[in-house]
């Protein structure tokens, strides 16, 4: 799968969240990573977020579909999926 993201979303979300974009594709590569619809942001294309292992602790990447490609929006370690994902890799 193809990524790819906007230079500047990815510097504010550095700034904001501490998380290039670099390990987007480790963590889609995951097993275990789970896909989920994005229920925030009102927009006329559909928004989702996965939950995966990038080599470091459990990310969360949120992202729409376009042209083929995989367009990230934001990325962070946020506790709250790391326990929906850690608790799904436990019952599977």
């Amino acid at each position: 799968m193809q990524f790819e993201w906007d230079i500047s979303k990815e510097l504010d979300n550095l700034e904001k969240h501490g998380v290039d974009f670099s390990t987007v594709g480790i963590a889609w590569s995951d097993p275990h990573r789970l896909i989920f619809r994005y229920p925030g942001m009102g927009r006329d294309e559909l928004r989702w977020q996965f939950t995966g292992f990038d080599g470091l602790a459990i990310l969360t990447v949120r992202f729409t579909i376009r042209s083929g490609s995989i367009r990230v929006i934001g990325a962070g370690y946020w506790r709250k999926q790391r326990k929906i994902y850690e608790a799904k890799k436990e019952n599977s």
